[in-house]
């Protein structure tokens, strides 16, 4: 599977491996932690999946076809999610070239600048609502949606803590519905959201529908021929709220899967919840991390512009 590099570019080659067996021993050489292997794992599934749609191939690729996966990733997804991605890609052609298998046709692409501040739109609850009722609950595909959105919305979970979420996840604790999460970055599932009545039924309606699902299935999976049953990718949840947003006429770049999660802690606060509350759901590091939140609030609800008048 090697090939010499002549002034950066690849002589043509008469085997063509197959882009999942690159990528394979690719991780297979990489000596980071299992959660990192795990995000390299994800990234390149999500590039192997764009290869596939597009007819290409890992080995017959140029610069050009790096550039036009990373708008396909901008149509959708945010700044840090595709830099993720793109870290991914990098990391595997300068292997690639490492092993004299095929140029680092990444070179000199760079990664997409992150905004300041918050970088997605908060929703308000006339939305939410509008954008659940708009999803048919009538088919299998459209009980899962609904019980996806709706459970982002409540609970602030990112789009790769749903993708790996197990149905033996749902567990009790001090009587109460939760549903223990893999976090970004961590390696176990050692914190939890909970679950609501408003955000457990529908997961319940939904396993039902499903029928006989063990435990050690994916609490959200897909049926289509292709993948049934396999976990249900970061891309294709965000493609599921992106498409209900649409539906009822919020198509905006701002308006994302992540939207739902800014949504979910910024109505939490205006409800009552404490920092030390809102913390703990959103499960970030810091309380400054949240405390951003209380400050934009304040700065809406406090605004000097209020008090100007002609």
């Amino acid at each position: 599977m090697t090939m010499d590099i002549i002034e950066g570019q690849a002589r043509e080659i008469t085997y063509q491996p197959p882009p999942g067996d690159i990528a394979e021993d690719f991780l297979a050489s990489l000596d980071v932690a299992e959660s990192s292997k795990g995000t390299y794992t994800r990234s390149l599934r999500q590039f192997i999946g764009w290869l596939d749609e597009t007819g290409r191939q890992s080995l017959q690729l140029q610069r050009e076809d790096i550039l036009a996966y990373k708008r396909s990733l901008l149509e959708e997804l945010s700044a840090y999610t595709v830099n993720q991605y793109l870290t991914a890609v990098r990391k595997l052609y300068q292997w690639l070239e490492s092993q004299k298998i095929y140029p680092d046709i990444t070179r000199g692409i760079s990664g997409v600048k992150k905004p300041d501040g918050f970088r997605k739109s908060v929703l308000t609850k006339e939305q939410l609502r509008e954008a659940v009722d708009a999803i048919d609950t009538e088919t299998l595909v459209g009980l899962r949606d609904y019980a996806i959105f709706n459970l982002m919305a409540r609970t602030g979970l990112r789009d790769i803590e749903v993708s790996r979420a197990l149905v033996e996840d749902i567990r009790q604790e001090s009587g109460e519905a939760v549903l223990y999460i893999q976090g970004k970055g961590k390696a176990a599932k050692d914190k939890y959201v909970v679950l609501m009545p408003e955000a457990e039924k529908p997961i319940r309606d939904y396993l039902q529908a499903r029928g006989d699902v063990d435990k050690s299935e994916p609490l959200f999976c897909s049926h289509s021929d292709r993948n049934r049953g396999d976990s249900l990718t970061t891309r294709s949840i965000s493609r599921i709220v992106k498409k209900s947003f649409r539906r009822i006429g919020l198509d905006d770049e701002k308006i994302t899967a992540h939207s739902l999660r800014h949504t979910a802690i910024t109505l939490s606060i205006k409800g009552g919840a404490s920092l030390h509350q809102a913390q703990a759901m959103a499960r970030h590091k810091s309380p400054e991390t949240t405390m951003v939140y209380f400050h934009n609030l304040k700065r809406i609800e406090e605004a000097a512009e209020r008090h100007i008048s002609f």
